[in-house]
């Protein structure tokens, strides 16, 4: 089991960048693979990155490439997802979630376990 907190949402401005963090309890960090997602008002949730257990791979939805990072501190049971040149497309509620699976999935239906979310609003 493990509970998931993010933090560091805010209002911005675009072309600004924010860190998110996602903050795990539980000593089994290190054995789930960790997603970010974000809900808009109106819209399905979507991936936006995921990286596996050591952190060697991540993955990226195309709206985001080049522009997100996502990362991982294993002894601080920490994931992160760095976000820069920020556009009002990008405002939603960011959820991080940990996730079982052999791979880095994509879809949210496989990831057991998630946050309560984080609001992340850019301003034009």
């Amino acid at each position: 089991q493990v509970q998931l907190v993010e933090s560091g949402g805010g209002l911005v401005q675009a072309g600004d960048s924010l860190r998110l963090s996602c903050a795990a309890s539980g000593r089994t960090f290190s054995s789930y693979v960790m997603g970010w997602f974000r809900q808009a008002p109106g819209k399905e949730r979507e991936f936006m990155a995921g990286i596996n257990w050591s952190g060697s791979r991540a993955y990226y939805a195309d709206s985001v490439k080049g522009r997100f990072t996502i990362s991982r501190d294993n002894a601080q049971n920490t994931v992160y997802l760095q976000m820069n040149s920020l556009k009002p497309e990008d405002t939603a509620v960011y959820y991080c979630a940990a996730s079982l699976s052999v791979g880095v999935p994509s879809t949210a239906g496989a990831y057991n376990h998630w946050g309560q979310g984080t609001q992340v609003t850019v301003s034009s």
